[in-house]
This record gives structure tokens, C-alpha cells and sequence, in this order.
């Protein structure tokens, strides 16, 4: 163990460890288990309900359990939590008391980093899918990196894994500081907006994080030249852009949206690529672009990589096609801000000929607080715009925020939008049922249990298509 640069402990993972997970079920903890098993590390993991991220990591060989018992820790040289784990847990309280070393996620990073150097992908959205991009990519080139993303990608099989390669693509998390990590072989910025401003302490000092993140990665630094914030920020950090913009280093021309997915040419470094995205819209083909451009800066195969983008199919709640019943498409997407949902209903609309009917359900009670005006204009390409309660992910009710703060900012801003009210996801589901038809493309959309919605809906429309005559 050593100590880190914030005084924190650093594990050393250079020989072999004996490491325990509390909450391995998890995504984000199941994907650092993962990892840490593959590395040949001797991995134990806990966690409080049975699930398929338990069974994924009992193949791997890790032995997982379900509650958190005080004797699971023993014998660890470290045990690694989540931010949702109390400091009352007894798995923590535990190692505490045998001076086991217990580590956040923030605490880890650094010790994957000084194996195989970060590519960190950041952004306030679309990090998750650009990173799992730039994952696949270099795989695709031959690169075999290692990754940790925020959901499972079925190109690459996982939500993590680790490679034989030089490098380690990771998803850096703005939202706590995390992706300041490192060290950073590269670092890309998809976009800048005022979210988690909590942490932060301001616009001014979330920038400066941004800011701090480019200036201090030994190796390239890209930027999304479509983002104002990103853009000016880039510049005053001697970034590379990417985009459609006029004078991005890598830049789109002749984007088209066919068949549900994305084509786009590809001007880099004086070459032109056509890239063919099974994935649609403007958000998605920005996304291949900046993953594109970090592989050409890298000077990968860059031939190899577009190749192999043609065989990206997106990420879990991506815009994840749930299913089809009585002639209606269900789509699920994890888009929980308004710039988010404005790109995954343009994505909707090009998707399908019918009515695209979405059903949002607002995420945080604080985040709702501060951004309830900014959906106003967000729903425009929904025909129909079906509205629930806030899902509170852990955070205390606060006085005057609830949903139907974006019930009226929608009909204040068009007083013939055509939205309901349904503050239960059983009262949506109910309305939807009698709601939907043939031709439609029902949209879920936010950060929360939403994403159960559309195994709530498919049944009732199934229903329906069996009793038609």
C-alpha cells in the first residue's frame, strides 16, 4: 500500500491482492470486479439482493454473497465500496476495525491507471456511449484495451474487461471528481452543462474542473466543436475538436440518418472515411466521431476502426429496443436532461414514420429544482408526452418540487401539447395501454426505475393483441 497524491491509501496491484467488493451487484462495482478478477486478483463481493451481475462474476471465479456479514472481509488486503454504501455498513465498520484499507471507486482508479494509462471520456452526456465506442474501435484496431463503462455493450460482451493492451478506456465521471484520475493517455469531452453543480459549487468551478481535466493529460485532448462550452474550453486548453463545426481538426460532412441508423464522412488528417452506425441520430454520429478521432490521434488503425464502428450496436439503455407488441415499438433511454431528451426524441422521430409517444420521468429532486425550465422546449418531437413523478434516488422530498413543475413548463411553453399526468409508472403504463397504436414508437426515457417500464407495458399491449379479432 502506498499513499496516494490526496493522502488517500494506493493499492498496489502489481502482485497479486485479495480484494473485497460491497455491493459487486452493482454497475459500477461489478465492473471493478470484473477487472480485478481477470487481472488475476483473488476477488469477494457482497451484495444485498441476488441479481445478473452476481452470476456474471461467480463465472469469473469471483465468490459473491448475498447480505453483508462483517466475516466476509477478513483476509482482505483491501475492501473497495460504492458511494452508497453507509459508513455504518457492517462489512465496513469491519475492515475498519482490523485496519483493512477501505477504498471509494475514486480511491481505485489511480491504481488501474498505473498499469494501463486512462483514455478518459467525459462529459455532462454521451460519455457512456463514446466511450464504449472508443472501446470498440480499439479493439477493432488490434489496440485490446481494457474498459469500464456505465453499461453493458453487447459488441464488446460486458460493462468492463480487461485487455492485453496499453491502454485502459474509461467513462470519467465529472459528477464526483472521479475523472480527474489518472495518469490520462488521452482525454475527450463530448459536452459541458450545468449538472451536478451541488458538488461542484458553480458554473465557474465546474469548468475549471473541465479545465484541469485536458490541461493535465500527458497525450491528446479532444473536444466536441458542436458544444459552446466544450469548444471554448478546449481552446483555452490547446484541445483538438471533432464535430460538424466549420474548422473541427476531425470533422462530419454528409450525415444521413437511413434506416435507422447513421452515415457520416469523416474528414481526419486529411483522409475522408465513410463511417455506417447501426445506432441513429446527430447525438450518436458526434459520439463515433470524437471515439474516431481519439484512435486516429493515438495513430491506431484508423481504417480498422471504422470498420469496426459499423458493428457497434449501442449500450444498455442507449435507445434499447425493449420490444414490439400489437404493431408498437418500445424503446428505452437513459436520457434524464434536457439536452439528452431533445437528442433521443430527434433520434425517435427519425426512427419511425408514426407517433412518437414518450413517457419521462424526471430524475432527483435537486436536479428537477434546478433544471424544471430547461425541459420546456425539451419534448417537441414527441406527438405525445406522458409525465410522472420524480424519482428521488435517494434524495430527501424538497418543498414545491415535484413533476408537475414540468407539466406546466410544457404547457406553459405550448398550450396544445398533448401531455398527461401519470405520477405512478402503474398509472402510466395503464394509460399507455389504452393509448398506443399500431405504427407508434413509445419512448421511455430518464435515469430512474423507468427503464421497468416497458416490461410493465409490453404484457398489457400483448394482451390486447390477442384479444383482437
Amino acid at each position: 500500500m502506498t499513499r496516494g497524491a490526496a493522502g488517500g491509501v494506493r493499492l498496489d496491484l502489481s502482485e497479486r491482492r485479495r480484494v473485497h467488493v460491497v455491493a459487486a451487484g452493482g454497475a459500477g462495482m461489478s465492473g471493478i470486479a470484473t477487472i480485478l478478477a481477470q487481472q488475476g486478483h483473488e476477488v469477494t463481493g457482497s451484495d444485498l439482493a441476488e441479481g445478473p451481475a452476481l452470476a456474471a462474476l461467480r463465472r469469473l471465479g469471483v465468490s459473491v454473497t448475498v447480505g453483508h456479514a462483517p466475516e466476509a472481509v477478513q483476509g482482505a488486503d483491501a475492501v473497495v465500496v460504492s458511494t452508497a454504501v453507509p459508513a455504518d455498513d457492517p462489512e465496513v465498520v469491519e475492515a475498519e476495525r482490523l485496519g483493512i484499507p477501505v477504498l471509494r471507486r475514486i480511491d481505485l482508479l489511480p491504481s488501474f491507471a498505473a498499469r494501463q494509462p486512462f483514455l478518459s471520456v467525459s462529459g455532462t452526456h454521451g460519455k457512456t456511449t463514446t466511450s464504449s465506442m472508443l472501446a470498440a474501435a480499439l479493439r477493432g484496431a488490434g489496440a485490446d484495451p481494457s474498459f469500464l463503462v456505465g453499461a453493458r455493450v453487447p459488441v464488446l460482451g460486458a460493462a468492463a474487461g480487461h485487455g492485453s493492451g496499453r491502454w485502459f478506456v474509461l467513462e470519467a465521471d465529472e459528477s464526483d471528481g472521479s475523472f480527474l484520475a489518472g495518469p490520462r493517455a488521452a482525454a475527450l469531452v463530448t459536452n459541458v452543462e450545468a449538472d451536478h453543480l451541488e458538488f461542484w459549487g458553480g458554473w465557474e468551478q465546474l469548468c475549471d474542473g473541465v479545465r484541469r481535466f485536458l490541461t493535465a493529460t500527458d497525450g491528446p485532448r479532444l473536444v466536441c466543436a458542436d458544444d459552446p462550452a466544450a469548444a471554448a474550453i478546449g481552446a483555452e486548453a490547446g484541445a483538438t475538436s471533432y464535430g460538424t463545426a466549420d474548422g473541427a481538426a476531425h470533422r462530419i460532412t454528409d450525415l444521413r440518418v437511413v434506416d435507422g441508423g447513421t452515415e457520416l464522412d469523416l474528414r481526419s488528417r486529411g483522409r475522408s472515411h465513410r463511417v455506417r452506425l447501426a445506432v441513429p441520430g446527430v447525438h450518436n454520429a458526434l459520439n463515433a466521431a470524437g471515439a474516431l478521432a481519439v484512435v486516429a490521434e493515438l495513430d491506431e488503425d484508423l481504417d480498422a476502426a471504422v470498420e469496426a464502428m459499423g458493428r457497434y450496436t449501442g449500450v444498455a439503455r442507449r435507445f434499447e429496443r425493449r420490444g414490439e407488441a400489437a404493431g408498437v415499438q418500445v424503446v428505452d433511454d437513459y436520457a434524464h436532461l434536457p439536452t439528452e431528451v431533445r437528442a433521443a426524441l430527434a433520434a425517435a422521430r427519425s426512427a419511425t414514420r408514426g407517433r412518437v409517444v414518450a413517457v419521462f420521468q424526471p430524475h432527483r429532486y435537486s436536479r428537477t429544482q434546478a433544471l424544471w425550465r430547461d425541459f420546456a422546449h425539451a419534448f417537441e418531437d414527441a406527438d405525445v408526452l406522458v409525465l410522472t413523478e420524480i424519482h428521488p434516488a435517494g434524495e430527501a422530498p424538497r418543498p414545491g418540487v415535484t413533476g408537475r413543475l414540468l407539466l406546466d413548463a410544457v404547457r406553459d411553453a405550448d398550450p396544445d401539447a398533448e401531455v398527461v399526468w401519470a405520477p405512478t409508472l402503474a398509472d402510466a403504463a395503464e394509460h399507455l395501454a389504452g393509448e398506443l397504436r399500431e405504427g407508434d414508437l413509445c419512448l421511455t426515457l430518464g435515469a430512474g426505475d423507468v427503464t421497468t417500464l416497458p416490461d410493465r407495458l409490453l404484457p398489457l399491449l400483448r394482451q390486447r393483441e390477442g384479444a383482437s379479432p
